[in-house]
């Protein structure tokens, strides 16, 4: 989560770091005002270097920020958080946006990471959970599954007004991804019922009318938890699902849509769930019909039952309670 968190310290040392496939350049802010630019690799031995860099200037706590880049990014963050700092994943159109509102006109690693910093203190964002292992593997899996869908519907497309020449190595291809994705639903059912605490959020969620079991396994593995943010706009928030407005005088009254910064795994995922509560979700279906009374326009509906399904998704995981349309 980016926004600005009630749990900042007060003089906080920070450290900026910039994140690549096999290096990291970072930059230190010490309590005495001196900054400390340093460069390792991404890997263990990197971390255990900067290990001895944090010990050689006697910093034992400190607010490290680095930028959402999936499998560069997670390993630092994890080990950050392991050893007591503060962590916060940042949103990297976010980062690049305060680098354009600060007038950076050149873009370097060592310069990226003081950027960073300098947004850490600037933003105070939200301090970074790791998922348990459970939920680490269950997304692993729904992500796997996503991109095996994409293949499979691109292969799929290829069929259409194909040559009969490669036809059949296009269904090959086909009925391997199709056995591949079951498989990996088949693991993702197994995951979520060999974890106790997975197997009853899961069915806590599919009480839901609009939730489906796939649906309510990517919830698990992508959405902000009332274990991670304290409500339910900031989860929605997190999924990119936080409406945006434009105004200005009294002329420019303007809706921009969603803010499209969060999770994108969340937002394909509640499209479909959305179509179907709007017609089998009764509170939905009201809720929809109030809002096309209003003149809004029908994706707008839709984009807007789709977070008030994940705001419902929210509420029964925080109260641990099925679904109750009566609250809806």
């Amino acid at each position: 989560m980016n926004s600005s968190s009630s749990d900042w310290p007060a003089a906080p040392l920070v450290l900026g770091l910039d994140v690549a496939k096999a290096s990291v350049q970072g930059e230190l802010r010490l309590a005495d005002g001196r900054k400390v630019g340093c460069s390792f690799p991404n890997n263990a031995a990197g971390f255990a270097q900067l290990a001895r860099l944090l010990q050689r200037h006697q910093v034992t706590t400190l607010c490290a920020g680095l930028e959402a880049t999936g499998p560069y990014s997670q390993p630092l963050a994890a080990w950050l958080h392991a050893q007591g700092h503060r962590v916060s994943l940042l949103n990297p159109r976010r980062v690049k946006d305060y680098a354009r509102s600060a007038g950076a006109r050149n873009k370097t690693d060592r310069i990226d990471a003081a950027l960073i910093a300098d947004f850490l203190l600037a933003h105070q964002p939200h301090a970074w959970t790791p998922p348990t292992p459970a939920v680490a593997q269950l997304q692993a899996l729904v992500r796997r599954r996503e991109q095996l869908s994409l293949l499979l519907q691109g292969e799929k497309n290829r069929l259409e007004g194909v040559e009969a020449s490669v036809r059949a190595s296009i269904q090959r291809l086909v009925a391997a991804l199709g056995s591949e994705k079951a498989r990996l639903e088949k693991s993702i059912t197994q995951q979520i019922r060999a974890h106790h605490e997975l197997a009853h959020k899961h069915e806590l969620l599919t009480t839901i009318k609009g939730i489906g079991s796939l649906t309510a396994a990517i919830l698990l593995a992508e959405m902000a938890g009332p274990d991670q943010v304290a409500r339910a706009r900031q989860a929605a928030a997190h999924a990119g699902l936080a409406p945006r407005r434009e105004e200005s005088g009294t002329s420019v009254r303007r809706r921009k849509g969603l803010g499209k910064e969060g999770n994108p795994y969340l937002r394909k995922a509640l499209y479909m769930p959305a179509l179907v509560a709007l017609k089998y979700n009764p509170p939905l279906r009201a809720f929809a019909q109030r809002l096309t009374a209003k003149g809004k326009p029908k994706m707008a509906v839709v984009c807007a039952v789709m977070r008030k399904l994940l705001h419902i998704a929210f509420g029964v995981l925080k109260h641990q309670q099925p679904f109750n349309p009566s609250l809806a």
